[in-house]
């Protein structure tokens, strides 16, 4: 194992799942429990790049898309507006 972000995410996963599993004997889930509790704090697969600031230009064509999609709810679309406006 690499502990990379994505690995740290599956081992976690993992873990949780035999929690809930109805199949799994209590010194299993115990142990997987004992996991969860020392894993380090890293961030987990996809957060990595939760700091990385976002282009403006791009939020605006993304508003505007919702804006002008009818798949998109009116409230969706004045929440959309909204953003816009405050840019």
């Amino acid at each position: 194992m690499q502990n990379t972000a994505e690995d740290i995410s599956n081992a976690a996963s993992g873990h949780k799942a035999n929690l809930s599993n109805p199949n799994t004997s209590e010194a299993s889930k115990a142990h997987s429990k004992e996991v969860l509790d020392n894993m380090p704090n890293q961030p987990h697969y996809g957060q990595e790049e939760q700091n990385v600031s976002k282009n403006p230009n791009q939020v605006a064509g993304g508003l505007k898309a919702a804006i002008n999609n009818d798949t998109i709810p009116d409230s969706g679309k004045q929440k959309a507006q909204e953003k816009l406006d405050q840019m």
